[in-house]
This record gives C-alpha cells, structure tokens and sequence, in this order.
C-alpha cells in the first residue's frame, strides 16, 4: 500500500534550540490548553420560520446550550436575493435533493481540508438523531477527562474476524507501549507546567462503535465518510483520539500495524514541540463536555491561550499514515 505523508509537528531539536522548550506531552497540552473547534448547526429557510419552526430551533439550541456541545446553530434564509446570501452548499444541496423540504438541517465541522459536511435532514429528525451527543462520546469524554492519553476508536465492520484480528493488535500494544514510552523529561519546569489536577499517566484504551446501533449513526457517519471506500469493502476504522476529542486521522484497519500504532503513540506521548493547534493533524469531533470546569473548576484561572497561527514556532516535520484504498 502506497503511504500518503501527513504533516504532524513532532520535530525532534537539540536540547539547546530553546530554553523556553515545551516539554508537555502532546496529549496532554491538548487537553488543557485547545479549545474545540465548533462546529455550526445550519438551519436553512425560506423566509420567516413558523412557530413549530422556531420551536425546533430553540429545543436544539437548548440541546446543545445544555450539554455543553461545541456546536452552534446559524439561520440561513434561502429566500434573500444572491447578492445577500448565496451559499454554495445549500445550492448543491437543493440540486442533489429532489425531496428537500425547509427548513433543512446542515452539521458542518471544521477541517484543515475544508468544512466536513457530517449530517443534513430535517429539524425534527436533527433532535431525533442524537447529534449533540451518544453513549460512545459521552464515555470518550469520560476517559479523556479521566487521563486516558489516546483512545482509539474501533469503527466494527460486518466481518467479525477483520474486528476481532485489528482489536487484539490494539489491545497488544497498547500494552506494551504503556510500559516502553516514557513522558518527557522536565514536565512542570518553566514553560511545562501543568495547571489541572487530572492524573498525567500513559493509558491507552479502546472504544468500538458498532455500526448497527442507532444511536451512534451520526458518528458512523461522519467517520465512514473519509474511508467510504475501504469501510464498504468490509474494513474497520481505527480512530486515535486524544486532547478534548481531536481524531489524530480515520485509519483503514488494513493500513495498521504495530509499526504505525508505535509512531503515532510515540508522537501524541512526546513533548509538544508543536504548540499551534492550526498546525498539527486532526479535527474536533462533536462532543458534550465543559471542558475548563471539568479540568479547573468553577471560576479557576484557565492556562495561558496556546499559541495561534502566525506567532511563530518550530517548523514541523513529517509522519506517514496510510490512506485508504
């Protein structure tokens, strides 16, 4: 299999390139100092909604305002002349549906590759569909709160061998790299503290989707959608997931081995060389968690911001991780 080259910022430097060097693990500065990325709940119309209409938006709002979801909802009105709003994903959207009805539901997530278009139907079916939140990310959020450094999300396929043979790979050396990589030397020193109390160990742990469960189809969903291919054929997903919930890659189970597994766990466990959440891999997934009062209480000093795109940092340098067939 050919292997495509995803840029990670894993650089490793002399010990003397910095003496202000970050030596928290990257999972871990992850999780303390990235924000989610939001992503937007598009409700598009024609005009002024009706009362049922504005009922469906507010119960979603509520939804996720009430979770702590990192989603908002956005109104688009369809009906405005092209020179005030013209929405190439709507046009492509009523092209595509012969059955379209407004309003008409979009969930978009961010993405360094551009707006993932994850899920769209109607405004009922959006609070029928456990968009906000699922068993699997709730205990994703769970796991991630409690110190877990990579979850790996086990996407099943119909074929119980392919499942069976990539979650024993899982399970081997997640054990054995627990005990072989070593957390960087220096964490709490300046430049490297840690400001919240979750224990910081190395966990790895696995969490499957079963893609018959109905209340886990937008997951299935979103994550299928970047190996359609390989996933139709009878491939499991592999999905390591670390910080507040940013999916490192969607991995083909025939794309894994311990070689991978080993790169990619050494890289989130390294120091975070890398500050600048813009420059690393991966995109936030939707999830329910508060994150800053869960990590530091109520109403405790939040870390410095991470660094932004532009403020300058070390150069990144490169990784290999399979793509899909």
């Amino acid at each position: 299999m050919k292997r495509a080259v995803l840029v990670v910022c894993a650089l490793i430097v002399a010990a003397a390139a910095t003496a202000q060097a970050c030596n928290i693990p990257v999972f871990r500065y992850a999780l303390e100092r990235w924000r989610p990325d939001v992503s937007e709940f598009i409700v598009y119309h024609a005009g002024e909604l009706d009362l049922d209409a504005q009922s469906l938006v507010k119960r979603l709002k509520e939804q996720a305002r009430a979770a702590s979801a990192n989603a908002e909802v956005r109104l688009v009105d369809v009906a405005l002349p092209p020179s005030v709003q013209q929405d190439p994903v709507w046009l492509r959207l009523e092209a595509n549906s012969n059955d379209l009805v407004l309003p008409h539901l979009l969930v978009r997530l961010p993405h360094a590759r551009g707006p993932l278009n994850a899920w769209h139907g109607s405004l009922q079916e959006a609070l029928d569909s456990a968009l906000v939140e699922s068993p699997v990310r709730r205990e994703l959020s769970r796991r991630l709160l409690a110190g877990d450094s990579i979850v790996w999300l086990l996407i099943k396929s119909p074929q119980e061998k392919r499942n069976t043979q990539i979650r024993k790979l899982l399970q081997e050396q997640n054990k054995r790299l627990s005990s072989k990589i070593q957390l960087p030397e220096g964490i709490g020193l300046p430049g490297s503290e840690l400001f919240s109390e979750v224990p910081l160990f190395l966990k790895f742990s696995q969490l499957e989707i079963d893609p018959n469960d109905p209340k886990e189809q937008f997951m299935l969903k979103l994550l299928s959608s970047f190996q359609e291919d390989s996933f139709r054929e009878g491939e499991p997903l592999v999905v390591p997931v670390f910080g507040r919930g940013r999916a490192l890659e969607v991995i083909p189970a025939d794309g894994v081995d311990e070689q991978l597994i080993a790169d990619l766990t050494a890289f989130l466990c390294g120091a975070c060389s890398c500050q600048i959440k813009e420059q690393n891999p991966g995109f936030d997934l939707l999830l329910s968690a508060d994150w800053d009062t869960e990590l530091f209480g109520e109403n405790a000093a939040l870390p410095p911001p991470a660094k932004s795109v532009g403020e300058g940092d070390r150069s990144p340098a490169l990784l290999t991780i399979p793509p899909g067939r």
